[in-house]
C-alpha cells in the first residue's frame, strides 16, 4: 500500500508494517485480498473482505475502493467506488444515526442503540465516496469529482439533519466530514465553476459541520483570498442566513477583510495558531479600500515577539503616514532610525523624509533623511536613489520658504531645482517627478520650464488627473494667456466628474475676474452652489463631521468665493449674505474677517475694517492678505504708523516672498517715508512679479 494519503482516510484501520486491515473489531491479512485485484477479481476480493470483516455490500466495497486508493490505482478505486449505491446505504443509516432523543421516562436514546448500521459504518461508505471525488480530482475529472464532494455533504445533512451533534460522532467519521467540507470549493475553482465556488465556502461557514478551529480557520482563509484576487464579484448572504442588527458585507472587499478579521481575532484568542499570511492579506485589502487606521489598530494588536518591532514600527508609521497622522508616523519611523535600531534603513529614512517635507518646520529634519538614503542606496537599494534626491529636492523647496534671508531662500531653491532634476535623470517616467518640477520652476517663476514639465505631466497621465489641469491652467495664467487657460479648464471639464470639478469651476471664475468680466465669473458659482446641493442630498440631511470634511466640494469655499466677487461688484448686501452662509458653516475663520475687512474698507468704515483685520489675524497670525491690507489701512489713517506698517508687510512678504500686492505696498510706505530709492526697488520687485502673478497661489495644487 502507498505511504501517501493521509492515515485520516479511512474508517478501517490499516496497520501498514503488516499488511493488515481491521473492522469490528476483526483484523485480516490484506495479501490475499490484493492477490484479488492484481487478478481483477473486484468480487471475490469484496467477497473475502464481507466474509472476513462481517462487513456488509456498502461496506466491503468502501473498504476495497480505500486499498485500491493507497496502493496508487486511482482507476482501479474509481471502479470500485462505482459501485455503491450512496443513496441506499444513507436510507439505512438515517434511523440509527440520528440525536439522541428523549424517552418518556426521561432517558436518552444515543445513536449507537438503534438496530442498524453503526457510526463505523456510516463514515466508511461517506469515506469512499470522498475518496471517490479524490480520485476524480486526480484524473482531472473536476466538475464530476465536486458532484461526488457534493453529495457526500448532501448525505450528512440527511443523516444529521441538525447539524453533527458535538459529543455524538467518531472522530474518524468527523474527518471525513471536516476534509470533504474543505475539499469542496476548492473542486469548483478547479473547475471554473466561481459560483458554485462561493455558495460551498457559504455552506461550510454557516451550516453546523462541528469543524475544529483549525480547519474553519484554513477555509475562511481560502475564502478570504479567493474573493480577494478571484476577479469575481459575488453577491453578498443571502437574506436567509442574516441575521438581525448582524453586519452584512456589501461587496467582495468586505467580505474578505470580515473574514480576515475573524482570523485575526482567534489568533489573539489563542484559538488558531499566527499565520503572517493572513496579516498580509488584511494590510492588501484594508490599503485598497484606504483603511489604514484600521490596519494600525490591527498591527497593534498583535501580541509582542509575533512582529519583528521594527518591522511593526515602519508599517504603523506607513498606515499612520495613510491615514494622515503625520505625527505618529514620524515619532515611530525616529524611534526605528535611532542609532541602536536601524539607522540606515533607506525605506524609513525615505518616508521620514517624505513626511517632513509636507511640514515647513520639518523641512531641515527632512533634509538630512534624504541625504543619509541617497548615501545607503546602494546594492539592492540602488533603484531608491532616485526616490531620495526626488524627496531632497521637496524638503529643501520647502526650507526655503522658512529661509531668514533672500540669498539663503534662493540657494535653497536652487538647490532644489538641482535634485529634482537629477532625480528626473533617473527616473525618466516618473510623472509625480513631472508634476513637483512643474510646481518648483512655477514657484521660482521660470515659466517656460514649468510650462514643459505641466505638458509632459498631461500627456503622462492621459489628463486623467485634475491637478495636472489645473497646473497648467495655473501657469497659463501666470503668461497672462487667459483665453487659453479657460480653454484648459474646458478641456480638464471633459476628463472629470462633477464632483471633482470644484476646483475648475472657481479658476475658471478667477479666470473671467482677472479678465475683468465680473458679471460672467458668477455663473461658475452658480454651478458650484449646484453641486453642493447635489453633495448635499447624496449625504442625507444628517451628516458627520469626516463625511463633511471629504466633500469634493467645499461649501465655504463657495460661499466665501462668492463674498469676495460681489464685493468686487460692490454689490455688498449680496456679499453678506454669502459671508452669512460661510459664518454658519465656519463660525471663525481669517478668510471670513478679511473680506468682511475688505467690505468696510470699500464703505469708507475704515474703523470697522481694521476691527475686521486684527481680528483675523488673531484667528490666523500668518495670514498675509491680512497683514497687507492691515498694513496698507494703517498708513491711509495715520502717517505715524509707517513703521508698524512696514513691519506688518516686511512680516507678510517674509511668509511669501512672490506677492506682488505686498512689494507694491511696501514700496508706498517707503516712498511716503522718504526713502525713494527703497521704493524704487519694492515697485519694480511688484512689476516683475506682475507679469508671472497667477490667478491662485501654484502650492493651492499641492
Amino acid at each position: 500500500m502507498s505511504g501517501n494519503e493521509s492515515p485520516e482516510l479511512g474508517q478501517a484501520d490499516v496497520d501498514r508494517s503488516v499488511r493488515q486491515v481491521c473492522a469490528n473489531g476483526i483484523c485480516m491479512q490484506t495479501n490475499v485480498v490484493e492477490a484479488k485485484l492484481d487478478e481483477g477479481n473486484i468480487q471475490e476480493a469484496e467477497s473475502a473482505l464481507r466474509e472476513g470483516l462481517s462487513l456488509n455490500f456498502e461496506e466491503a466495497r468502501a473498504l476495497l475502493g480505500r486499498l485500491e486508493y493507497q496502493r496508487g490505482n486511482v482507476e482501479g478505486a474509481l471502479r470500485v467506488f462505482d459501485g455503491i449505491d450512496l443513496q441506499a446505504a444513507i436510507q439505512r443509516m438515517q434511523p440509527s444515526v440520528t440525536e439522541k432523543q428523549p424517552s418518556k421516562k426521561g432517558r436518552t436514546k444515543s445513536i449507537e442503540s438503534v438496530p442498524g448500521v453503526s457510526q463505523h459504518a456510516a463514515g466508511l461508505v461517506l469515506e469512499a465516496i470522498y475518496l471517490k471525488a479524490k480520485s476524480l480530482q486526480k484524473l482531472g475529472r473536476l466538475t464530476d469529482a465536486a458532484r461526488e464532494c457534493l453529495s457526500v455533504l448532501d448525505a450528512v445533512e440527511k443523516i444529521f439533519d441538525s447539524g453533527i451533534p458535538d459529543v455524538l460522532v467518531e472522530n474518524k467519521l468527523q474527518e471525513t466530514v471536516s476534509h470533504a467540507v474543505e475539499l469542496l470549493p476548492e473542486l469548483w475553482k478547479q473547475a471554473g465553476s466561481y459560483s458554485e465556488a462561493m455558495s460551498a465556502y457559504r455552506r461550510a461557514l454557516l451550516s453546523q459541520w462541528n469543524l475544529d478551529n483549525d480547519c474553519c480557520a484554513r477555509i475562511q482563509k481560502a475564502f478570504a483570498v479567493f474573493l480577494l484576487y478571484s476577479g469575481v464579484e459575488v453577491c453578498p448572504p443571502s437574506l436567509a442566513v442574516q441575521i438581525d442588527g448582524s453586519y452584512v458585507p456589501r461587496n467582495n472587499l468586505e467580505e474578505a477583510i470580515l473574514l480576515l478579521m475573524i482570523l485575526m481575532r482567534k489568533v489573539y484568542l489563542g484559538k488558531i495558531k499566527w499565520d503572517p499570511s493572513v496579516l498580509e492579506h488584511l494590510t492588501f485589502a484594508l490599503s485598497v479600500c484606504g483603511q489604514t487606521s484600521v490596519l494600525a489598530k490591527q498591527l497593534e494588536e498583535v501580541m509582542p515577539g509575533v512582529l519583528n518591532r521594527i518591522d511593526r514600527w515602519r508599517s504603523l508609521a506607513l498606515c499612520y503616514f495613510a491615514a494622515g497622522q503625520n505625527k505618529n508616523a514620524l515619532s515611530l519611523l525616529r524611534k526605528s532610525l535611532h542609532k541602536h535600531e536601524e539607522p540606515d534603513d533607506v525605506l524609513s529614512l525615505v518616508l521620514a523624509s517624505k513626511i517632513c517635507s509636507e511640514d515647513v518646520f520639518l523641512a531641515a529634519e527632512g533634509v538630512k533623511y534624504a541625504q543619509r538614503a541617497i548615501t545607503n542606496a546602494e546594492g539592492s537599494n540602488e533603484h531608491l536613489k532616485g526616490v531620495g534626491l526626488r524627496v531632497l529636492g521637496l524638503c529643501l523647496g520647502k526650507q526655503a520658504k522658512v529661509a531668514t534671508s533672500d540669498f539663503e531662500r534662493s540657494q535653497l531653491q536652487s538647490e532644489a531645482l538641482k535634485s529634482l532634476d537629477g532625480a528626473m535623470a533617473l527616473e525618466h517616467e516618473n510623472s509625480d517627478l513631472m508634476f513637483e518640477l512643474g510646481v518648483q520652476y512655477a514657484e521660482h517663476r521660470n515659466l517656460d520650464a514649468a510650462l514643459q514639465y505641466a505638458r509632459k505631466y498631461v500627456d503622462a497621465t492621459g489628463g486623467s488627473t485634475l491637478r495636472g489641469w489645473r497646473l497648467l491652467a495655473l501657469v497659463l495664467s501666470a503668461q497672462h494667456r487667459y483665453s487659453e487657460a479657460e480653454v484648459v479648464t474646458d478641456a480638464a471639464f471633459d476628463e472629470t466628474t462633477k464632483w471633482d470639478q470644484g476646483p475648475l469651476l472657481r479658476m475658471k471664475a478667477k479666470l473671467k475676474t482677472s479678465q475683468s468680466r465680473y458679471i460672467d465669473a458668477v455663473e461658475p458659482y452658480r454651478h458650484l452652489l449646484s453641486l453642493v446641493q447635489a453633495q448635499r442630498k447624496s449625504f442625507g440631511p444628517f451628516r458627520n463631521a469626516p463625511q463633511v470634511e471629504e466633500d469634493k466640494v467645499n461649501e465655504y469655499e463657495v460661499w466665501h468665493g462668492l463674498a469676495d466677487l460681489y464685493s468686487s461688484l460692490s454689490h455688498f448686501k449680496d456679499a453678506e449674505t454669502c459671508l452669512e452662509k460661510a459664518r454658519g458653516l465656519i463660525e471663525y475663520s481669517a478668510d471670513t474677517l478679511y473680506t468682511e475687512g475688505m467690505m468696510f474698507e470699500r464703505q469708507g468704515e475704515n474703523d470697522k475694517a481694521l476691527s475686521a483685520y486684527i481680528n483675523a489675524l488673531l484667528v490666523e497670525p500668518n495670514h498675509v492678505q491680512c497683514k497687507i491690507l492691515l498694513g496698507s489701512l494703517l498708513t491711509k489713517m495715520d502717517p505715524g504708523m509707517l513703521p508698524l506698517a512696514k513691519a506688518l508687510l516686511s512680516d507678510a512678504l517674509r511668509i511669501e516672498p512672490t506677492n506682488r500686492v505686498a512689494w507694491y505696498h511696501l514700496g508706498l510706505v517707503h516712498r511716503d517715508d522718504g526713502r525713494v530709492a527703497d521704493a524704487a526697488d519694492c515697485f519694480q520687485a511688484a512689476s516683475m512679479l506682475e507679469e508671472s502673478d497667477p490667478i491662485e497661489k501654484f502650492s493651492s495644487i499641492l
